[in-house]
């Protein structure tokens, strides 16, 4: 009711609450601002006697030491499936390469057999000749 008095009233009384209201208005401002320093500093104060903050403040720098690993780690991961099945398919066409293996295995058991006996020249030529196309019938 004061207020509708006053606005009533010629210039001097509304002033006077305008000032009065600035003023409590600049005094809550400064309890709300000493609140918050207040609290900022007990934070501070907090952060600074924990035992664990030591540990808090290094963590950002471990990890971020650390970011370039993790960066790896993760494209190696990325990478392991295409891997797994190139070292699949690899060992799939040896698999398939044994029999082949085999026939280049006793070919050469068989060059050092005949080698140990003594053959005439055209016998040993005929041999060799032999042995040449058994090597290309097998590989092809």
């Amino acid at each position: 009711m004061a207020t509708s008095s006053s606005s009533s009233k010629p210039g001097g009384v509304v002033g006077k609450e305008s000032s009065r209201g600035e003023a409590t208005k600049a005094t809550v401002d400064d309890h709300i601002s000493q609140a918050v320093q207040s609290t900022s500093n007990l934070l501070h104060l907090m952060q600074q006697s924990s035992p664990s903050q030591a540990l808090l403040i290094k963590l950002p720098r471990n990890l971020l030491a650390k970011a370039s690993t993790i960066k790896n780690t993760e494209q190696v991961l990325e990478q392991m499936p295409q891997v797994i099945s190139s070292l699949d398919a690899h060992i799939e066409n040896g698999l398939q390469s044994i029999p082949h293996l085999k026939t280049v295995i006793q070919l050469l058991s068989n060059m050092e057999s005949s080698q140990l006996n003594p053959l005439s020249q055209d016998d040993q030529s005929r041999e060799e000749l032999e042995l040449v196309d058994q090597i290309s019938v097998a590989l092809n």
